[in-house]
């Protein structure tokens, strides 16, 4: 590997420039304790999102709003996003995010509870593009749930993959670790799908289902 590699990914990551609504969510995210996408995945989620034409999105994980902002930014003036997350607290920071810019309330549907009792009673083949973020654990059942909800021609994206550069440490087992390696894999050899793993952020995997 070269030399400048790290210093390629780090320009990478900074190439896009942040909103200010964003930034302001990224720094009360950081306040309650979540870990907001970083500037480079946040980028992809609005592309993807632009690309697709995405008018139906579900977000697990709401986190103070960052993500979401991104994605709506990708999305066209009709779409809605529908993000859900267990932490009351981390959806009324969203809330204030997406109102600070200029984000027309009927656009969001923020939903608190547990993400696999909400996804459940969502509808199938009803999206066009699922965010899976949140509990790493929890990531296999969000990815089964993600399948069932897209349409053809949806998209997946399942954030984290890389997990701290340990899932492509053939000597990190720890369970977490373990999950997403396995998830990874698993998504990689499934042909209901077609699939890469970007090296962006702490790596997102982007599934196209066919």
């Amino acid at each position: 590997m070269s030399s400048q590699k790290p210093a390629s990914w780090a320009y990478a990551e900074d190439f896009v420039t942040e909103s200010e609504a964003a930034l302001t969510a990224r720094r009360r995210g950081e306040e309650l304790g979540c870990a907001p996408v970083g500037v480079g995945v946040g980028a992809t989620l609005r592309m993807v999102a632009a690309s697709v034409g995405a008018r139906a999105v579900v977000e697990i994980g709401t986190g103070a709003g960052v993500s979401g902002l991104w994605l709506l930014e990708g999305m066209p003036d009709d779409g809605i996003l529908t993000t859900i997350d267990l932490e009351a607290e981390h959806q009324r920071a969203a809330k204030e995010a997406y109102a600070a810019a200029g984000v027309a309330h009927q656009r969001t549907r923020v939903i608190t509870g547990r993400a696999l009792d909400v996804l459940d009673r969502m509808t199938d083949g009803a999206y066009d593009l699922v965010l899976v973020d949140g509990d790493q654990n929890e990531f296999p059942a969000y990815v089964t749930q993600a399948g069932r909800l897209l349409r053809s021609g949806g998209v997946m994206l399942v954030n984290t993959m890389l997990w701290r550069d340990k899932v492509a440490d053939p000597a990190a087992r720890d369970d977490t670790t373990r999950t997403l390696r396995d998830l990874g894999k698993s998504l990689r050899d499934d042909d209901r799908f077609r699939t890469n793993l970007l090296p962006v952020g702490d790596g997102l995997l982007v599934a196209v289902k066919r």
